[in-house]
């Protein structure tokens, strides 16, 4: 047997090898995702527990980059009254693993009063709206009665232990200097406005500046609103802290800002540099 064809065979091994170790590489990473980084919802305790909902939602963020704001309870009921229950509420976006307290009224009175209810398939949705993403959980009627009631632990209980230190946008700007050379000496005098001699001249000018300063009056907005991208840089909040409050992952308006400080909300807007602060005059 030559020596090229040797040299061929074990070449072939190799590429087969190569092969067969990237595929079995692939299905280890996609079991150990399926067994260990399955999204899930685990229960908390609701401030009230007739028509709230209390819940942790985990997922992948980085495999599965989406901003869930939708939870539905489903109750499938085909040998109780009533038959199926809907049920559902938004909520802000969120684009990590979080916990949630939603309030569904009278509609979880229903879910809760259906006869049956026990032996029925609830199924919870949690969903990205706008990315079109949802993910379905089921359990069995007296599986999901036996874990709300089972839940101890609050949002704000959750939030505290789970919190996460806010991470500063940092801006790095380039330092320059320049050193002039010494000016020649001469008769010659800078026109300057903090030269006496010339005060006379500049006091037209100033009373110009003055006048356009007073033009720029100020004005209120009717709305603003922050459009899906902030960065959370607290460039807003530092600037007009009454109207805008950064969080975790966004920055809201708040309830209660003022809106006849125009020039503040214009001042902040274009300081955003994701340019996501919108306003109505």
């Amino acid at each position: 047997m030559s020596t090229s064809l040797i040299a061929g065979g074990i070449a072939l091994l190799l590429a087969v090898g190569l092969v067969v170790t990237l595929g079995l590489m692939s299905l280890l990473s996609g079991a150990f995702h399926f067994l260990f980084m399955r999204p899930g919802v685990d229960f908390l305790k609701p401030k009230n527990r007739e028509t709230g909902f209390a819940f942790v939602f985990r997922w992948d963020s980085s495999r599965e980059p989406a901003r869930f704001d939708r939870i539905k309870l489903r109750l499938f009921n085909p040998f109780g009254s009533p038959t199926q229950v809907d049920i559902s509420q938004e909520f802000q976006g969120q684009g990590s693993s979080f916990a949630h307290e939603v309030d569904f009224g009278e509609g979880m009175k229903a879910f809760w009063n259906a006869k049956g209810f026990d032996d029925a398939l609830v199924q919870i949705e949690v969903m990205a709206i706008r990315d079109g993403l949802t993910h379905q959980f089921e359990m069995k009627g007296a599986k999901f009665k036996e874990k709300f009631h089972g839940a101890s632990t609050s949002v704000e209980a959750w939030k505290e232990k789970n919190k996460k230190e806010k991470e500063k946008v940092l801006y790095h700007t380039v330092e320059r200097s320049f050193i002039a050379d010494p000016l020649p000496e001469t008769n010659k005098t800078l026109k300057l406005a903090t030269n006496p001699v010339f005060a006379a001249d500049f006091a037209a000018a100033g009373a110009a500046g003055a006048g356009a300063a007073a033009a720029d009056n100020n004005f209120a907005v009717s709305k603003v609103w922050i459009e899906p991208g902030c960065i959370v840089c607290d460039a807003c909040e530092g600037i007009f802290p009454e109207v805008f409050e950064v969080q975790a992952d966004t920055c809201v308006i708040r309830a209660d800002a003022p809106l006849t400080n125009g020039l503040l909300i214009q001042e902040a807007a274009e300081a955003c540099p994701v340019e996501v602060i919108k306003f109505a005059k």
